[in-house]
């Protein structure tokens, strides 16, 4: 077998996708692996040879007619099957098939961080040079929280996402979304049934895809004794190595808990006086810079509707004491019926960024809970989560 030797970043996930293999052939290969919450730099992995799709020539059979049917480009038979020749393409023969195209730039190669979210910003822009970036602020430990526009229209409307830690699935659920918005309007094409072009004539549509990054890194790779804050994080849970649960920022401050919205009631409510995984709505409102950022933000832009993603539940929360406009429950309702979420009324519970929202601008505001299971959300419910958002977003885009 080969070794490969784990760099800062790996996770099991990200090293299988990248060498075409399942995380259990990996594991099989390095039964140690299954005994510890993450990789760590510097340890050795056996990698097991890559198990490729194969298929029997057939009569009538075309190099073309096969990639279209496995979803690649002919030359790539080529690539994989040395000696074949695309001129001969003989009945009987056996061939490998390579891994099909994929559809959309944003797709999952293990889990999604801040760099895969730079990354494909980047991707994005290039590909869509209509679309602006900007940054808003910075995490705790100094990473840029991205911020991104599309539309040219008046009206500002705002979505964010990844605002706990463990809830990252949002970040790509969110792109996924601003990729294909982007596709339909340089194309001339609907999406999910709506005309895109007067969304952008009429919205400018701001996305923060990652509010929490230093928590979202965190979930995902742990923090070891190079950590510059691992004693700290290490004492506020709990003397545990495995972070997955954690929803707070990397100070254990729970972002969902940091608005202006009767924060004492919630810190009562809470009973959290101390850093912690989740529930701490810290030792004030706003005291967070992710949160700080994302408040100045929402007051710069003044969007007339927004939605915090969250997961997971299926379900919409569209209230807050009496505040919201006499539109929200309607409007939840159809948010709900395009993704068949349930839309819920929601009492006993205060400080959080759709309760602010709604509070200070008396708009419209929802916090959708996107899938449903345990977070962080499995990579394998991905696509259907991703298309459950598209078409709540493509809904709230057409609002009226």
């Amino acid at each position: 077998m080969r070794q490969y030797i784990v760099n800062p970043g790996d996770t099991l996930l990200r090293i299988a996708v990248r060498f075409g293999l399942a995380k259990e052939q990996l594991l099989t290969a390095n039964p140690w692996a299954a005994h510890q919450s993450y990789l760590k730099p510097g340890q050795i992995l056996f990698l097991p040879a890559a198990f490729r799709r194969r298929y029997i020539i057939m009569e009538g059979d075309t190099p073309d007619s096969v990639a279209h049917a496995f979803g690649f480009k002919p030359t790539a038979l080529e690539e994989i099957n040395p000696g074949l020749s695309l001129y001969r393409f003989t009945p009987g023969n056996t061939i490998a098939l390579p891994p099909a195209d994929p559809k959309y730039k944003i797709n999952l190669q293990g889990e999604y961080g801040p760099d895969e979210l730079l990354q494909h910003l980047q991707q994005l822009k290039k590909e869509y040079p209509f679309l602006e970036t900007s940054e808003i602020g910075y995490s705790v430990l100094g990473k840029p929280i991205q911020a991104v526009k599309i539309g040219t229209g008046q009206r500002t409307l705002h979505v964010h996402a990844a605002l706990h830690a463990n809830e990252w699935m949002t970040t790509p659920c969110l792109l996924r979304f601003l990729e294909q918005y982007a596709a339909a309007w340089s194309t001339g094409t609907c999406l999910y049934g709506h005309d895109v072009s007067s969304w952008y004539r009429q919205y400018s549509l701001w996305l923060v895809p990652m509010v929490n990054p230093d928590g979202v890194e965190l979930v995902q790779l742990g923090a070891d004794p190079r950590h510059s804050m691992y004693d700290n994080l290490s004492s506020w849970n709990g003397d545990r190595e495995d972070f997955r649960r954690w929803k707070a920022n990397i100070r254990g401050v729970d972002l969902g808990d940091q608005f202006p919205a009767h924060w004492d009631e919630e810190v009562r409510r809470r009973g959290k006086s101390a850093p912690c995984p989740q529930d701490y709505p810290g030792h004030a409102p706003l005291c967070e810079p992710e949160a700080q950022a994302l408040a100045e933000h929402t007051i710069n832009i003044q969007p007339e509707r927004v939605i915090s993603l969250h997961s997971q539940g299926q379900e919409i929360y569209w209230n807050y004491r009496d505040f919201e406009p006499e539109e929200s429950e309607g409007w939840a309702i159809r948010l709900g019926q395009a993704a068949s979420y349930r839309p819920v009324k929601l009492s006993g519970s205060d400080a959080g960024y759709k309760d602010w929202f709604i509070q200070q601008f008396r708009k419209p505001g929802f916090t959708v809970e996107i899938g449903r299971g345990i977070n962080p959300l499995p990579l394998d419910d991905f696509e259907d989560t991703a298309y459950e958002t598209g078409m709540i977003l493509a809904a709230f885009m057409s609002l009226s």
